[in-house]
């Protein structure tokens, strides 16, 4: 005869898995922790329709930006939303890689908090300078730079940005003293990049594309390690001089850490199928974004991977933010 307490597990295990297949039974809705029209934000958007169209439920984005992420994702947004699967979070990889190691009072706990889904989409960042900067290659850039310590600047969407490490991995492989010039977001920082109030940037692709194909900046090389399909005669980064260079931006979709796992399961099953779907596919490679729809364990990897790599290169700059 069966125990009492097996009896409650089993039916524990049966309810999951029915609610598991009525799953989604209202609307959901996908946090994106920054303003509306960026990279995560129109990721979110493709996503929320096309699952909509997989479940026959209403699937919206709601937008909570500030402390680069932070707020969306905890105070309540998502780590301390129910568990039940109707709460998303679609974020980029510095919500869950950079910002741990900058903010000591962050108000989530990636691994406590948070569920892993899946990847959802990549995009290379691209070393860009304004046109009255001479060097026409990373080579030549690093040759300035070492003539003429501190006097270049590069701007970034913000301390702790992605653009921020990148550019402070890249003087610490280049060897070279350049000022870090932070903004609160891209488009600010790309504004004064084109002025000259600051020489260079690293930013993603997407968003200075266009200034690249009219000639208002200058592409030298893209951070990752092959060359991109939407720059193709920009060299990368690690072939410029500095081998083995290989950062890039990407974004995730995560759910609160006690989603129950048939729940989490079944949207990882969903949100795969849509992203890979040959209309989504095309839809993101037009806005300059690559799906990269890996699963949850990879995307657990990743994030430790990347952890890892931004605390070396964030202690050897001794950088520290409040």
């Amino acid at each position: 005869m069966m125990s009492r307490a097996l009896v409650c597990v089993l039916a524990l295990i049966v309810g999951a898995n029915a609610y598991a297949e009525e799953f989604p039974v209202r609307t959901v809705t996908i946090v994106s922790p920054y303003q509306a029209g960026g990279t995560s934000d129109i990721i979110a958007r493709i996503l929320a329709q096309k699952l909509s169209e997989r479940w026959g439920k209403s699937v919206i984005v709601e937008n909570r930006p500030g402390a680069n992420g932070g707020i969306g994702v905890g105070g309540g947004a998502v780590a301390r939303a129910p568990a039940d699967g109707h709460t998303l979070l679609a974020t980029a990889s510095s919500a869950l890689t950079i910002n741990p190691l900058f903010y000591p009072k962050l108000p989530y706990n990636v691994d406590a908090d948070l569920s892993p889904i899946t990847r959802t989409g990549v995009v290379a960042n691209v070393l860009v300078v304004h046109p009255s900067v001479p060097a026409k290659s990373v080579r030549e850039l690093i040759a300035f730079a070492k003539a003429k310590p501190g006097t270049l600047s590069y701007a970034s969407q913000g301390n702790g940005s992605n653009g921020h490490v990148t550019g402070e991995l890249f003087k610490q492989r280049a060897g070279i003293d350049i000022l870090h010039i932070p903004y609160k977001g891209s488009a600010p920082a790309v504004q004064d990049l084109l002025a000259g109030q600051v020489q260079l940037m690293f930013d993603n692709l997407p968003s200075v594309l266009q200034l690249i194909r009219s000639g208002q900046l200058r592409a030298l090389a893209v951070t990752t390690a092959e060359r991109d399909s939407q720059l193709p005669d920009t060299p990368a980064i690690a072939e410029s001089g500095l081998p083995g260079f290989d950062t890039s931006a990407w974004f995730a979709l995560l759910a609160p850490k006690a989603t129950p796992e048939a729940v989490r399961a079944e949207i990882e099953k969903a949100a795969i199928a849509v992203l890979t779907a040959p209309d989504t596919r095309e839809r993101l490679r037009a806005a300059g974004i690559a799906v990269a729809a890996d699963g949850a364990a990879a995307l657990r990897k990743r994030i430790d991977k990347e952890t890892g790599i931004w605390r070396d290169v964030i202690g050897k700059a001794g950088i520290k933010i409040e």
